[in-house]
């Protein structure tokens, strides 16, 4: 810099131990530089796909179409509207979508012309619809660890993040299988089938306890000695089954 009589290096090293991270100006209040990947993602139909991540600062209005082009090879056509940040909405964005047929959020570039109405509620529920994609960053980095990236190589980081948006995905497919489990039980118990009730949520223990490590007993998480006589009924059925099982009576559950 003294040499050259400058005030900025290009691809300056910012961090000893992860030396391909580049400062990204925010211009935030208490945060006007951030450190880390910067990436796009995309959210159909609940489902979340990681479009871009890159350790450089870039436009993200750049990668517009480029989304739209692999939404199109995945889907055989154009998606019908794109519900994006302002950033987005420049001139030739509004081209592209506007020669394929797509509606992209947002409002008009420039003064508003005179006498031009716009559709508030269709703005106001775009605004509410494109707020999912906020909370996907939001639930990415509290629950599925984009948040916690402490890999040292470019590569690992990439993989880290790729991760956790999988894990988003993976929760979404969790949260579907409990309301599916959670609407069986309420039919069961509905018709009072209470042995069934008892058997499912059984077999559902037996079924997690490789996965989630839980104790090997039920009554075990409570502190409490194996059921006797009068044991409820929930209890005596879990014994029962144990016991056919390590006697060779029933076929053992599945182990994941």
């Amino acid at each position: 810099m003294y040499d050259n009589r400058t005030h900025s290096v290009p691809d300056r090293i910012v961090s000893v131990s992860q030396p391909f991270v580049r400062p990204i100006v925010r211009g935030r209040a208490g945060k006007p530089v951030e450190f880390g990947a910067k990436l796009d993602i995309s959210v159909v139909d609940g489902w979340t796909r990681l479009e871009c991540c890159s350790f450089d600062a870039y436009n993200e209005a750049g990668n517009l179409r480029e989304m739209a082009e692999r939404f199109r090879a995945r889907e055989g056509h154009y998606p019908s509207r794109i519900l994006a940040d302002k950033i987005y909405r420049n001139r030739e964005n509004l081209s592209y979508c506007k020669a394929h047929g797509i509606r992209l959020s947002g409002p008009a570039l420039g003064r508003p012309k005179k006498g031009e109405t716009r559709d508030k509620a269709q703005d106001y529920r775009d605004e509410c619809e494109r707020v999912e994609v906020e909370r996907r960053f939001s639930l990415a980095k509290r629950k599925c660890g984009m948040g916690l990236v402490t890999a040292k190589l470019r590569e690992t980081a990439a993989h880290v993040i790729a991760m956790s948006v999988l894990a988003l995905n993976l929760r979404k497919i969790q949260c579907a299988l409990l309301r599916m489990l959670a609407y069986l039980l309420e039919l069961l118990a509905q018709n009072k089938n209470w042995a069934l009730v008892q058997w499912t949520l059984f077999s559902l223990f037996i079924f997690l306890q490789p996965v989630l490590q839980l104790p090997q007993y039920p009554w075990a998480a409570c502190g409490t000695d194996p059921p006797d006589a009068e044991s409820s009924g929930w209890e005596q059925t879990a014994h029962r089954y144990e016991q056919q099982v390590l006697s060779g009576q029933r076929t053992p559950p599945p182990q994941l």
